[in-house]
């Protein structure tokens, strides 16, 4: 049976917060707010609680999870390459809406899905995501919802979709941006964005010194599940 948690008052946010640990610690799902839209997440280093999280929104491997981080300075240990088009990215848009694909780093002992040797990491701006974050370590985390279904913008949302498939659900209010984060691809020999979402395409030209019109691209395997 799953247990939902009002972490807008404070008894309800330090209970939540454990709970919500100790499941991800326990190889279980957990529905988390976040900035752009709620969000559904596992130990991205445990492979069965990923499958399981595929299981839920009714999807399979050639939609690839999505990586959350707490920090910045866990990126490092994930990459291959943390070049200056990546660190611009970061400093301008983390935390936020801006989701960045790049070559992970070699030989990571985990299975986010057929991803190509790629991975999509975002940092959200969400106090409760970041501090859960920041003592899980590195989530998979894709939007709240069935694959095909609106992404939840509250836990009671993504409770309606996902039932009981989810150990703990962290109700933080209503996501504040109601939409899926913007996807920069920097795996390829230049930049482009797979999605527009909630940084615009002329910020993310602004801060990469490029012209809109070569960020166009089109979608791709790295790009599959990242809607958050």
């Amino acid at each position: 049976m799953s247990q939902t948690y009002d972490c807008t008052r404070p008894d309800g946010h330090d209970a939540g917060l454990a709970a919500a640990l100790s499941a991800v610690k326990g190889g279980r799902l957990v529905v988390i707010p976040t900035d752009t839209v709620y969000g559904l997440g596992a130990d991205a280093f445990d492979n069965q609680a990923v499958a399981a999280l595929l299981a839920a929104k009714r999807r399979g491997p050639d939609f690839p999870t999505p990586v959350v981080v707490g920090s910045w300075d866990t990126v490092t240990g994930l990459v291959r390459d943390r070049d200056a088009r990546m660190q611009a990215l970061v400093e301008a848009f983390w935390p936020g809406g801006l989701t960045i694909v790049t070559h992970q780093a070699p030989s990571l002992p985990w299975n986010l899905g057929d991803t190509r040797g790629t991975v999509a990491l975002r940092m959200p701006a969400h106090p409760l995501a970041v501090e859960l974050l920041q003592q899980t370590g590195p989530m998979a985390l894709s939007s709240a919802n069935v694959h095909g279904s609106p992404a939840a913008l509250s836990a009671a949302q993504a409770r309606e979709q996902l039932g009981d498939a989810v150990a703990v659900y962290l109700d933080g209010g209503p996501a504040t941006i109601g939409t899926a984060s913007t996807i920069v691809d920097l795996s390829g020999s230049r930049p482009r964005v797979l999605r527009q979402g909630a940084v615009s395409i002329a910020q993310v030209a602004e801060v990469l010194g490029v012209p809109e019109a070569s960020l166009a691209g089109e979608p791709s395997s790295a790009d599959a599940g990242t809607a958050r």
